[in-house]
């Protein structure tokens, strides 16, 4: 996944907090006005709108002479994506893991338990004993339409689950 840069992640901060998920999506002018205090040209928003379709972040669909955007997945999934690219950068996946688990309040420790164990399909206190491999690095072909979705990596299966032989 692109990472962005400032003036893309402001533009994208107002598709994903304007646009609902059932939104036919904002025009090049709706964003323009919406990014208060830039005072940035059409042109330049335009251009930054039509490189984040290029980058498969956004969706835009023709609506006489002019566009109409939406973001191709929520900011969670982004996030994920980001996240996911972090660990794929080098060095042990699982130091990293284990570092990252580390570092989590109380709170978001909870929450992590339990993804892990709705992953796995267990539920209730200790769902996550011996939990790995929850996410992977959800991968997709360039041009390839961003969901939701993050998938697991080959070659890892949630706790629990047997290794085919």
């Amino acid at each position: 996944m692109t990472r962005l840069g400032d003036l893309e992640r402001a533009v994208m901060d107002v598709l994903w907090d304007v646009v609902p998920g059932t939104s036919d999506g904002v025009t090049v002018r709706e964003v323009a006005d919406a990014l208060d205090g830039r005072e940035l040209a059409y042109t330049t928003v335009m251009t930054v709108l039509d490189r984040l379709a290029g980058k498969g972040m956004v969706q835009r669909e023709r609506e006489g002479r002019a566009w109409r955007y939406r973001p191709a997945a929520s900011r969670e999934a982004h996030i994920a994506q980001l996240m996911l690219d972090a660990l794929d950068l080098g060095g042990s996946r699982d130091a990293a893991l284990v570092r990252f688990a580390r570092s989590v309040t109380g709170t978001e420790a909870e929450v992590l338990r339990a993804a892990l164990g709705s992953e796995a399909g267990l539920t209730g206190p200790g769902a996550t004993a011996g939990g790995t491999g929850a996410v992977g690095s959800g991968r997709a072909e360039p041009g390839a339409e961003m969901t939701d979705r993050v998938d697991r990596p080959a070659g890892r299966r949630p706790a629990g689950e047997a290794a085919e032989r």
